[in-house]
């Protein structure tokens, strides 16, 4: 490849990212309705080929955010379990990291989890950055656990439904870490079924 070549695939890639930035940036301060290809083309300073050149639409640059929350987050819930490596533990740990990410980034939260999106969940086309995030919710449980992977499932349903209840309002703040309590000694569970610790 050229140095020209590289050059202009640098740049592009730049260009990529600084129109996923201001969506971000756009869409916590002022909200997903506010963020338009017009709006982000002015606040790039390119025009709205350039940007068209990038992403289709707003649907697509949504996607873009999206996936780029998806690294964030397995980056932030690995170095919550890595902070606290056993089981019951550990769990507790990326729970409390995931209602954290949902409530200090809620509108990239809501690119990732509540807008419509073409982004397939638990498919061969799912993004490595989701898989990413979903195993560190596997490998809170034990390896020789057969049902790791359902239970892991469970706790991120369990764990969106609180964030997106608090974020609306309809259930209160102050009890999350009751609820990640619940939610751990039920869950943290060793093969047979037992609690953790027995």
């Amino acid at each position: 490849m050229s140095a020209i070549k590289e050059r202009r695939e640098r740049e592009r890639a730049q260009r990529h990212q600084l129109i996923i930035t201001a969506a971000r940036e756009l869409a916590e301060t002022e909200g997903w309705e506010a963020v338009t290809t017009r709006r982000l083309a002015e606040r790039v300073e390119y025009s709205q080929p350039v940007l068209y050149s990038h992403f289709s639409g707003k649907d697509a640059i949504v996607r873009a955010v999206a996936i780029d929350g998806f690294a964030e987050l397995a980056a932030h819930l690995r170095r919550a379990r890595l902070a606290s490596p056993e089981p019951p533990q550990a769990l507790h740990a990326v729970s409390r990291a995931y209602l954290e990410f949902a409530t200090e980034r809620p509108a990239l939260y809501q690119a990732m989890f509540v807008m419509p999106t073409d982004v397939r969940f638990a498919h061969a086309e799912t993004p490595p950055q989701l898989r990413a995030g979903f195993d560190e919710f596997v490998r809170c449980f034990r390896p020789d656990n057969p049902r790791r992977e359902l239970s892991a499932e469970v706790v991120w349903s369990a764990l969106h439904g609180i964030a997106a209840l608090s974020d609306s309002g309809r259930i209160p703040r102050d009890f999350q870490e009751e609820r990640v309590d619940l939610l751990v000694s039920r869950l943290a569970d060793t093969p047979g079924g037992s609690e953790p610790g027995r």
